[in-house]
């Protein structure tokens, strides 16, 4: 069969989640650590549209999604490297808890300020 065991998609998905991470300062694993927070995934999907062979390149697009909840949702989309061929598209959806394990309902205030930030971004990048 010689082909990427599918469960490794998740883990694409969770690269796509760090590097996103480090390029957009302010929402990292460090920055929500530090904060005392943690996002455990709450929520997974995944499409597999086109087959990857084992060890062959993906390259993944991650792309913040807003909603208004205490929420973090993010897309993705993963490509055979070197092609434009898509293998998967995914959404997550992760929930804030403390550091006792008790969800959160309101927003961290780390994540209020990096979400403001981010959307005067893209309302800037989009017009």
């Amino acid at each position: 069969m010689r082909r990427a065991w599918h469960g490794a998609f998740v883990a694409y998905m969770e690269d796509g989640r760090e590097s996103f991470g480090r390029h957009w300062p302010g929402i990292g694993y460090a920055d929500m650590q530090e904060a005392g927070i943690y996002a455990p995934v709450y929520d997974l999907h995944i499409r597999y549209l086109a087959p990857l062979k084992l060890n062959e390149g993906v390259v993944i697009h991650t792309r913040y999604v807003y909603h208004p909840g205490a929420r973090l949702d993010y897309a993705y989309q993963l490509y055979r490297e070197g092609s434009d061929c898509l293998c998967a598209e995914g959404e997550t959806t992760q929930l804030f808890i403390d550091a006792d394990g008790e969800l959160l309902t309101e927003k961290p205030a780390y994540y209020k300020a990096w979400q403001e930030k981010y959307l005067q971004i893209a309302d800037m990048t989009e017009g």
